[in-house]
């Protein structure tokens, strides 16, 4: 399968959850894609195990192969499995600038990334799957800093997480620690996932 490339609210209508922080997702209620939407039909067990799967893969902007190699990541260190997948995927370079609001979306988050436009502790990282680690600074290319100011200023009211400090006029931030689910701002049963790969 390749990378979905079509439109992305139209994904956050079928799996029901916003999957981006802009306001064109945010709904209180998703109709079904299409003219008049369908009904809806009940979701089997399998179903409903998979659905979450769909919803966190679209959340991260992930594909399948790469989703299962997180999944057998997590199975293997020590603690919470469910937990220690939403850090994995948390913990993403492109996610984590997503997080800090400098970008609209977490496409845009890769874009910049793959552009070579970020830095970790001070040398240039491509790599949007990159794990950054607590202790971690990043920080951006001087070239793009007005265009990250513009961007924040349209997401006015941003909450950055506190597992990140961020310093705006410097545009520097740190990771502080492992992100605890209850600090993700997305709504997900891990759960359900570890299930669905049993």
């Amino acid at each position: 399968m390749s990378r979905y490339l079509g439109p992305k609210v139209r994904l956050s209508r079928r799996l029901g959850v916003a999957i981006a922080d802009l306001p064109k997702h945010n709904k209180s209620e998703f109709v079904a894609p299409g003219m008049h939407g369908f009904r809806a039909k009940r979701l089997s067990e399998y179903g409903i195990r998979l659905r979450e799967k769909q919803r966190m893969k679209a959340h991260y902007s992930v594909l399948e192969k790469q989703f299962r190699r997180y999944m057998a990541m997590a199975k293997k260190a020590k603690g919470n499995t469910a937990v220690t997948l939403q850090q994995l995927l948390e913990t993403r370079l492109d996610n984590v600038v997503r997080r800090l609001g400098v970008t609209r979306s977490i496409w845009a988050a890769r874009q910049l990334v793959a552009h070579g436009q970020v830095k970790v502790d001070g040398k240039k990282v491509d790599v949007a799957s990159f794990q950054v680690v607590p202790g971690a600074v990043i920080t951006f290319r001087e070239k793009v800093h007005k265009m990250l100011r513009e961007n924040m200023e349209s997401l006015a009211g941003h909450q950055t997480p506190s597992w990140l400090e961020f310093n705006p006029a410097q545009l520097e931030a740190r990771v502080v620690g492992l992100p605890q689910p209850e600090q993700i701002p997305f709504e997900i049963n891990p759960s359900l996932i570890i299930e669905f790969y049993r």
